[in-house]
């Protein structure tokens, strides 16, 4: 029998699921910039790995002030987000040559959102056949990279 390991699922799993504080305050104003895994940082807004990734390099965009409202962000966010998200699309492509990708939002706890009062874009990338069983049949994502590799990888990206 073959195992499949995912280590890293376990603190999400075991852990509590309602945040005591918000994720995207939090690990910027820290100063830990790789141990937080962000990517980027402008002047209203960052790029951050997700730590519970769909796929390899699967990171979200987000604006420093916590705000839950699209309409609330001001015009230099929404540039900030905006230059953000395409230089994440870029780093990915150079990075690991996806075959496309999902970008988008959660807005508000019905529509999926884990965090629904601090705006934050997902970035995806995708492959053909990056689906498989394991996620339907054993409730687990496998993922062929260490979030501490694709950091290295992307972080090169996000500085050249």
């Amino acid at each position: 029998m073959e195992r499949l390991w995912t280590p890293w699922r376990m603190e999400y799993i075991q852990g509590a699921h309602e945040a005591t504080g918000c994720i995207f305050c939090e690990l910027p104003a820290a100063g830990d910039d790789e141990g937080a895994y962000i990517l980027a940082r402008t002047g209203r807004a960052f790029a951050i790995l997700n730590t519970y990734p769909y796929n390899p390099g699967h990171l979200m965009v987000a604006p420093f002030r916590h705000v839950g409202d699209l309409e609330a962000l001001d015009p230099q966010e929404w540039t900030d987000t905006a230059a953000l998200l395409r230089r994440s699309v870029a780093a990915i492509k150079a990075a690991a040559d996806p075959a496309g990708f999902n970008v988008g939002m959660n807005l508000g706890r019905v529509a999926g959102a884990g965090i629904p009062d601090h705006l934050h874009w997902h970035v995806v990338p995708r492959w053909n056949g990056d689906t498989n069983f394991m996620p339907v049949v054993g409730a687990t994502r496998v993922l062929p990279e260490s979030l501490d590799d694709t950091y290295k990888k992307l972080k090169l990206r996000f500085t050249a």
